[in-house]
């Protein structure tokens, strides 16, 4: 009897989980199906029929094709930047003791754990008393400040299993403290590092609050498509976004798939 409840609790749990994860990527199933919609009027919210025009027409919006790339642009220039500091920070947190540890990692998770309109309120501020002008440049210091935490703890993590012992061994065997950390530290942190650029690149690319506040005149895809919504957002939109979305899901696969050659 016990051995029928146990295998009917695991049924109704797997099934459970394939209903959420199917409501959950319903969203992503129908920005995907109407990127094929052959819509005949200015709104794409209802089927009219099936068509591929539109990955033809993808940049046909020039406005559009502009925040776009600013988004792309501004994810990957915030992403290295976030990547190279976090990656010292998650270093600094995770292998030494200092004065100040303590205050450095609550501020790590403060970061985290601040609503994002508190952030992008906070930077306004002192963008306005410091008379800076607000542009694609206070986008990217705003997306490095609230994507460093994210790179900070996954690199942290990863440094917290490392075996010191290998690089005392390189040390034994005659390497610099650079050579160590390129030939040892660095390899043996790549997935944590990896997985931090990844994230980091996600939360800046589709970033709306925070970029609100100090944009500025530069307007990036979330923005735009907040914009025209009272008009009707065109299907180019759709595409865009499976674009994105399939080009994370390749990554994604692919540092798995490597994660599991390593392994």
């Amino acid at each position: 009897m016990r051995g029928v409840r146990g295998r009917l609790g695991d049924r109704l749990l797997h099934v459970y989980t394939w209903l959420i994860i199917l409501w959950l990527s319903s969203p992503i199933a129908v920005m995907i199906l109407f990127g094929f919609n052959d819509k005949k009027s200015k709104s794409n919210t209802s089927w009219q029929g099936f068509t591929l025009k539109w990955y033809g027409e993808l940049f046909e919006i020039s406005d559009l094709t502009t925040a776009l790339r600013n988004s792309i642009v501004i994810a990957l220039v915030s992403t290295v930047i976030t990547v190279v500091i976090g990656t010292m920070l998650g270093l600094a947190v995770g292998r030494h003791r200092f004065r100040g540890l303590g205050a450095t990692n609550f501020l790590v998770f403060a970061a985290i754990s601040t609503p994002e309109l508190v952030m992008g309120a906070s930077l306004l501020s002192l963008f306005v008393s410091g008379n800076v002008p607000r542009d694609g440049n206070t986008i990217i210091v705003a997306h490095v400040l609230f994507s460093l935490s994210f790179v900070v703890v996954t690199v942290r993590a990863r440094v917290i299993t490392l075996d010191p012992s290998l690089e005392e061994a390189a040390k034994d065997l005659g390497a610099t403290a650079w050579g160590t950390f390129r030939q040892v530290t660095l390899p043996a942190i790549m997935p944590g590092v990896l997985a931090g650029a990844m994230l980091s690149f996600a939360l800046s690319i589709d970033d709306y609050v925070v970029t609100s506040f100090v944009n500025g005149s530069t307007v990036t895809f979330p923005l735009w498509i907040v914009g025209a919504v009272k008009t009707g957002i065109p299907p180019q939109v759709n595409v865009m976004g499976t674009l994105i979305f399939g080009i994370g899901v390749l990554i994604a696969v692919a540092n798995a798939v490597a994660a599991r050659r390593r392994a």
